[in-house]
C-alpha cells in the first residue's frame, strides 16, 4: 500500500533559512537581498526538508515576488502553483496591491497567476531600488506585474 507525503507550507523559521538557501543555491536563484525579507517568505516541507519556497519583498502597497523554487523531484507536481497562489493571499492579506518579478525561466508561467509582462523601467520606483533589482537579477530578466 502506497503513503502519499504530506506538503506543509508555512512561514520560513529561523531553523529553515539554511534549507531554504540551498533549495535557492540549487535552484540557482539569488539569495541577495532576501534575508532582510525572511518574515514575508513561505517554506514548503516534506518529512521536514525544504522542498519549496516563495517570498515577497514588500514596498508599501507593492512587494516583489521572489525566490519561487521547487526542488527537483517534485517540479510539475503543483506544488509551485500553491506556494505561489499561498504568496498571492498572503499579499492580499497585507493589503498589498500589485506584485511585480522578475524572471528568466518562467515567463510562460506566471501569466497562469494574472502576470503581465512589462518594461523593467515601468515597476514602481522603490521596487526598482531593491537588491533583486539592481544587482541580483541579470537585466535580461523579464519584469511582470499583477494588480491585486
Amino acid at each position: 500500500m502506497k503513503t502519499e507525503k504530506t506538503i506543509a507550507i508555512e512561514a520560513v523559521a529561523e531553523e529553515d533559512v539554511p534549507g531554504l538557501y540551498g533549495l535557492l543555491s540549487a535552484s540557482g536563484l539569488p539569495l541577495d537581498g532576501l534575508d532582510g525579507h525572511l518574515s514575508a517568505a513561505l517554506v514548503a516541507k516534506e518529512d521536514g526538508q525544504i522542498v519549496g519556497s516563495a517570498a515577497l519583498e514588500i514596498y508599501g502597497e507593492s512587494a516583489l515576488l521572489r525566490s519561487v523554487a521547487v526542488a527537483q523531484p517534485l517540479r510539475g507536481t503543483g506544488l509551485g502553483r500553491q506556494l505561489v497562489e499561498a504568496t498571492l493571499e498572503a499579499a492580499r492579506s497585507r493589503q498589498i496591491q500589485r506584485l511585480y518579478l522578475l524572471t528568466e525561466t518562467a515567463a510562460e508561467w506566471f501569466p497562469r497567476f494574472g502576470f503581465v509582462p512589462i518594461e523593467r523601467i515601468a515597476v514602481e520606483p522603490a521596487v526598482q531600488q531593491s537588491v533583486e533589482f539592481t544587482a541580483a537579477c541579470p537585466t535580461s530578466a523579464q519584469a511582470m506585474k499583477k494588480e491585486l
